[in-house]
């Protein structure tokens, strides 16, 4: 097998003269790839992808040969659903139709050929550009397949076989084992024989009640994980809320749902990505975010190296037959992981419930696979609060970054740790703090610093000076040492902070999922009724619901009252049998992984909400007539 060539050689041009380049990443040059920033690829000042990926060579042909961008997609395999290009010139919307494999319209050059997920083309999908279309074979340019230099004269990526069927199908083979080819888009008004995507029948997005028998408290497992004790020992047994007359209650949820809501969850993780990346690359946007000015540079460093890293967040949303719209995300420090991913298919079981499938089945295993990507090499330091319910999620989370083969220990509060003769953040064995996963909100950390930053002109971040300032480590001066490296990263600061909302409707104006979001009060959302929320505001706390005329509807208090805000239009929960039910979806290594239900007598969801088990049926059980 040949040896791949170096990342960035140029393999060869494509029709139109689109070089194609090597995407071997081992052998990237960190001197002339220092950070992530040097990966991402600009034409006339459009971002066209991350170098040299299949998605950025798909864009950039389309720009270079047709003046033409596509919108983000957070997969390879999400353009298949695609149904516009834009012009760059004049922002004209033309027509992408798609076209299953074995389709009678066959490929044609220009158009691009799209893979499903799994298999070499595992999480992403893969895109890539047909140049020739022939009998028995088809030829492609693409990038992040092969990283061989092309032969003399060659202007394409590889052959794939194909055929023409009875019917007059086009059909493609993938010449890996274990991937198959989706189908092929192209620019057209034509609609013969294209894939038919159906808007989902607003009644299959409402949610409905379910109950199981009640006979009293199921006995709990003969075996708990450490995890479970804890949980138990929480909530007083194997319970999603203590309230006695919604213990047997659960909510059933389409496959269509479920299906539109993990499409929307990936498509939200890739648009706050690009909405991060903005703020990130502008002083006046920053500003907004009320970060200490001390920090910027070290956010915009996290950024630029370890954009990767992020394990996990939760994106929450209003589902129901009006649509789904999101609220926000929760990208640091989210919680709920095991009441997604354990407890409430463990309740199911518990209660001999059989209505269709748990939403969270998957969670578990998705965070093991990401941490097992994280690349860490050490022991990794749980950090958490020393209390019941931060306990179970810690110990949840733990028993997955012990099943990616990474060492653990878990630090309650901040009391044991200690300086090291180094300077170093030490534990009570004495070992430095190198890798941490934390329970606590990166926000608890700026207090401090925010606090410094009142009384020294020139605050200092923490260095192995720390203990000429503190006689015993704070919690700054773990999280924000440059030799720490944590979960979630200090860039995730960015999508969690509510700053971060109107960024995405002035980059997405009108998107089906988006809420008109202000940092001013307008007229228009006056009319509309809007939210108000503290732009660093957590568990739903100084949330004010206005109605028209001024009316306030809902409010909560907090300790963030003196925050500065920012103004959402309402949009409220569904409401079903006196519950206010908020759909909260998780977001592993860049992708949905699970879903939960948030439920609560408040239109306003907090901190102390309860959690109600969800179950995904069939389209025909919540809706016979669909």
């Amino acid at each position: 097998m040949p040896q791949p060539a170096k990342f960035n050689t140029l393999l060869g041009y494509a029709p139109g003269d689109v070089p194609v380049y090597s995407s071997h990443y081992p052998s990237a040059d960190d001197a002339e790839f220092p950070n992530r920033k040097a990966y991402r690829s600009y034409i006339d000042g459009i971002f066209m992808g991350y170098k040299w990926q299949c998605v950025e060579f798909a864009r950039r042909w389309l720009y270079l040969n047709n003046g033409c961008i596509f919108d983000n997609i957070p997969m390879a395999y999400d353009i298949f659903h695609l149904r516009t290009l834009r012009s760059v010139r004049d922002h004209t919307i033309l027509p992408l139709r798609s076209f299953r494999n074995g389709a009678k319209r066959h490929p044609e050059p220009g158009c691009m050929l799209i893979w499903e997920e799994g298999g070499e083309f595992e999480q992403t999908g893969h895109v890539a550009i047909v140049t020739e279309v022939f009998d028995d074979r088809i030829r492609i340019v693409e990038q992040n397949v092969s990283h061989s230099v092309w032969l003399e004269g060659q202007h394409y990526s590889r052959e794939l076989p194909a055929h023409i069927d009875a019917d007059g199908g086009y059909r493609i083979e993938c010449t890996y084992d274990d991937a198959d080819v989706l189908g092929w888009v192209i620019q057209t008004d034509d609609d013969s024989h294209a894939e038919v995507f159906s808007q989902v029948t607003p009644a299959l997005l409402d949610l409905q009640p379910g109950s199981v028998a009640s006979s009293g408290e199921p006995a709990l497992p003969d075996r708990l994980q450490p995890e479970e004790k804890a949980f138990v020992a929480f909530m007083g047994g194997y319970t999603l809320t203590r309230n006695p007359q919604d213990q047997a209650r659960y909510f059933r949820m389409s496959e269509s749902a479920h299906k539109a809501i993990r499409h929307a969850g990936n498509e939200m993780h890739a648009m706050f990505m690009q909405a991060t990346d903005h703020v990130l690359e502008n002083d006046a946007l920053l500003e907004r975010f009320g970060f200490p000015r001390v920090l910027w540079p070290r956010l915009r460093e996290s950024w630029n190296n370890r954009r990767n890293h992020m394990i996990t967040g939760r994106l929450d949303f209003s589902v129901s037959g009006r649509g789904i719209k999101l609220y926000e995300y929760n990208a640091d420090s989210a919680s709920c992981y095991m009441e997604c991913g354990s407890v409430q298919g463990r309740w199911a079981e518990l209660h001999a419930c059989l209505d269709g499938w748990c939403p969270g089945e998957h969670l578990h295993e998705m965070l093991v696979h990401a941490w097992k990507k994280s690349a860490i090499g050490d022991v990794l330091h749980i950090m958490q609060d020393n209390d019941l319910e931060e306990t179970y999620h810690a110990l949840y989370m733990k028993s997955a970054i012990e099943e990616a083969g990474i060492p653990c220990k878990v630090i309650r509060g901040l009391g044991e740790l200690t300086w090291g003769d180094d300077g170093a953040v030490v534990d009570r064995d004495g070992l430095p703090i190198r890798w941490v996963w934390k329970t606590w909100a990166w926000e608890t950390a700026l207090d401090q610093l925010r606090s410094e930053c009142a009384e020294d002109e020139q605050p200092q971040l923490p260095d192995r000076q720390g203990r000429a300032r503190s006689p015993r480590p704070r919690l700054v001066d773990v999280l924000l040492r440059k030799e720490v490296k944590v979960f979630e990263p200090l860039w995730t600061l960015v999508p969690s902070n509510k700053a971060i909302l109107p960024v995405l409707w002035e980059l997405f104006p009108d998107h089906p999922c988006l809420l008109d979001a202000q940092f001013n009060l307008t007229a228009d959302l006056r009319r509309k009724a809007y939210v108000t929320k503290p732009i660093v505001g957590r568990c739903g706390s100084n949330i004010s619901i206005v109605g028209t005329g001024e009316h306030i509807i809902e409010s909560t208090d907090g300790q963030f009252e003196e925050r500065d805000l920012m103004y959402q239009e309402f949009f409220g929960l569904p409401q079903i049998d006196g519950l206010y039910l908020q759909v909260s979806t998780f977001i592993v290594d860049g992708r949905h992984a699970g879903t939960c239900l948030r439920v609560d007598t408040s239109p306003i969801i907090t901190g102390g909400s309860d959690i109600l088990p969800l179950r995904i049926v069939p389209d025909g059980d919540l809706l016979p007539e669909a």
